[in-house]
């Protein structure tokens, strides 16, 4: 079963989370500050950290920095505030996996939690690949079955650590960048569904159904182009919807959007990633990462 440890300060806001995380199938126990929480560590592991951002002692944004010293395997998850964009964005710098919006928490906590938990589980489940590959590039067309995305995240995952592209945070923001990219083409490209449904989690995933039994959008394909050096992985993902203009969407790099539910998946994938650009059409996005910037290790 996997494991859950929620920091937060306020006794009533964490029972509430811990309660819905154990209705959801998941273990749970919860430690009042990030302090506290690195002594839970001690005593036991878990397999994710959620995070409150305002604690005493030790705020969510240093034990995400502590945590990527300590445990670097563990993927943390930083709950949110209005008024706090500046501060979330620098988190997701320093290294934590994910956020949620605190307004949001009822819908978008489970689903975050169950894609962060498959790329962990898929990660467990690979082999180590012999450490002879200089270059590569790879193409998969993929329809638009979710279930196959943290397999095929995975397996590139596994090119990543042959080339040394930084320590398991590292990777992991990798990961999760594509993962975003990869399921904004299925949803909002092929299937055209809004993101404006997602407030209405049942009503989305029954849309997407009937999208994906219904010409033309279940013809349609995503493809994945991968090109990976000893300098930079590149990674093009195009769909076969519509597209849109690109110049419309609001700045992913700018914090103060970071609380908006409609354009969460670009930016993380902005914050992961060195260099992020969009064909004309809005159907492809480019992401480079360079295998030497940020806090990876200096030749």
């Amino acid at each position: 079963m996997t494991s859950i440890l929620i920091a937060e300060d306020s006794p009533t806001q964490a029972t509430q989370i811990r309660i819905m995380l154990e209705d959801a199938g998941y273990e749970a126990v919860t430690a009042a500050d990030g302090l506290l929480a690195l002594e839970a560590l001690e005593r036991q592991r878990c397999d994710v950290v959620l995070t409150d951002l305002h604690m005493p002692n030790m705020n969510g944004l240093q034990l995400v920095e502590e945590m990527r010293r300590r445990y670097e395997s563990i993927p943390v998850i930083l709950i949110t505030h209005d008024g706090t964009e500046t501060i979330a964005a620098e988190a997701l710098q320093k290294g934590a996996a994910s956020y949620i919006p605190k307004r949001f928490m009822e819908t978008a906590l489970l689903s975050t939690l169950q894609g962060i938990v498959e790329l962990l589980e898929a990660q467990k489940s690979r082999q180590q690949i012999l450490n002879t590959l200089v270059e590569s590039r790879s193409k998969f067309v993929l329809g638009n079955n979710q279930d196959l995305v943290p397999i095929l995240v995975q397996h590139l995952e596994t090119d990543l650590r042959t080339f040394d592209y930084g320590d398991e945070t590292g990777l992991f923001q990798i990961s999760m960048g594509l993962t975003e990219a990869v399921l904004n083409a299925m949803d909002h490209g092929n299937l055209e569904l809004s993101s404006d449904l997602r407030t209405d989690h049942e009503a989305y995933m029954k849309l997407r159904q009937e999208r994906c039994e219904t010409p033309p959008y279940r013809d349609r394909r995503v493809t994945l182009t991968v090109e990976l050096t000893t300098d930079q992985i590149k990674m093009i993902v195009a769909d076969e919807g519509r597209g849109f203009d690109p110049s419309i969407i609001p700045d992913p790099t700018d914090p103060e959007n970071l609380m908006r539910e409609n354009g969460r998946g670009l930016m993380l994938i902005y914050s992961f990633m060195d260099e992020v650009h969009h064909n004309e059409r809005g159907n492809e996005i480019t992401m480079i990462k360079h295998r030497h910037s940020g806090e990876q290790e200096e030749e």
